[in-house]
């Protein structure tokens, strides 16, 4: 399965975010200069995170984004499906019915097609494995260090 790097930039912000959640809102120009990326680039990847509920975009010029819920409240599964939309990798069309394989079929038809059946299964654990982790996971288990440099960055920036 291949998800954009909107994804990734988007689960990197919501944890820099996480670390930073009583700082208020984050202007997009401060969080593109600590990712080195173009502040229109990094606004265009957020605004389906605001879209989904998961930000929050303040104008003006004390505003920027932050959290909309607690980063416990918020999944990996929330970020990317928000990021890449509903869409499931894999989508059964029969094929095996198709050409001489079809014509020649018996029964064996009216069961699902055991690879859509496998496909789904790991899908689905895919869609679990996401959902069970949050951004206050991701934040918790990354290095001290991470948190205390962003935290320090920000507040010098």
């Amino acid at each position: 399965m291949k998800m954009g790097e909107g994804v990734e930039w988007s689960l990197h912000c919501c944890v820099t975010l996480a670390w930073l959640e009583e700082s208020g809102p984050v202007p997009i120009g401060r969080m593109a200069t600590w990712f080195d990326l173009p502040p229109e680039y990094l606004k265009k990847r957020l605004q389906p995170l605001v879209r989904a509920g998961i930000l929050v975009s303040t104008p003006g010029i004390r505003g920027g984004f932050e959290l909309a819920r607690p980063p416990e409240r918020i999944t990996m599964l929330d970020v990317v499906t928000a990021v890449e939309g509903e869409v499931n990798p894999f989508r059964c069309t029969e094929i095996r019915q198709r050409g001489r394989s079809g014509e020649l079929a018996g029964p064996e038809f009216s069961r699902a097609c055991g690879i859509s059946v496998a496909m789904r299964r790991a899908e689905l654990a895919w869609r679990r494995e996401l959902a069970a982790q949050t951004i206050a996971d991701l934040a918790a288990g990354a290095p001290a260090a991470s948190a205390a440099r962003t935290r320090k960055g920000f507040s010098t920036d």
